[in-house]
């Protein structure tokens, strides 16, 4: 204790549990704010998956199907789960072979990325499965991917915006007589303003 105080800092109880209690000499206050900034950086960087739940019915059509399955890869390829869900109304309930058909049908659709975390099961007048992104699927990086499709625009923006001032200067004062003519009166009143 002698010593912490001498040093101007805090004996601190490390471990209470252990056979001697170990404690550690340390600025208290930095240790704390060093592990909140720890917590944070950890929960910032936590990716949350979230279950999205897609209806069906037993007679589903098609178009509507590969709708529905392409909303499905959209989310399986953010890394989120999906919940099948076949409703019956009336008497289709008495057929439950069609909706488990309907099910296998979207499973071999998105077999490529996606995998059944929850085999089909009744709840009521539905039936539910769960599927999930496969392992080996990798999750995009929204950052990665919109400065990937804004670089080539901006780069071809960047030569385009150099000539651009360059064409109006040179290319409009002498090419004075055709459609640039219309556009080139207005710079002729500025040129005028700064020789008088």
């Amino acid at each position: 204790m002698r010593l912490a105080e001498e040093l101007g800092l805090e004996l601190v109880e490390v471990n209470p549990r252990a056979a001697p209690p170990v404690c550690k000499i340390m600025d208290f206050g930095k240790f704390k704010y060093e592990t909140s900034k720890k917590e944070k950086s950890s929960r910032r960087h936590q990716s949350t998956i979230v279950l999205k739940e897609i209806k069906l019915r037993p007679k589903t059509d098609k178009h509507d199907l590969d709708f529905k399955v392409k909303h499905i890869r959209d989310f399986l390829s953010e890394g989120n789960k999906c919940k099948l869900v076949i409703v019956f109304r009336g008497r289709e309930i008495v057929h439950p072979e069609t909706g488990q058909a309907m099910l296998d049908r979207v499973v071999k659709t998105v077999a490529d990325i996606a995998m059944v975390e929850q085999r089909p099961m009744m709840e009521g007048r539905r039936m539910v499965m769960i599927i999930g992104p496969r392992v080996g699927v990798i999750r995009p990086n929204p950052v990665a991917s919109g400065g990937g499709t804004a670089k080539p625009p901006g780069a071809s923006a960047a030569p385009g915006a150099s000539a651009a001032p360059g064409a109006s200067a040179a290319p409009g004062a002498s090419s004075g007589g055709g459609a640039a003519g219309g556009s080139s009166s207005p710079p002729a009143p500025a040129a005028a303003a700064k020789s008088g």
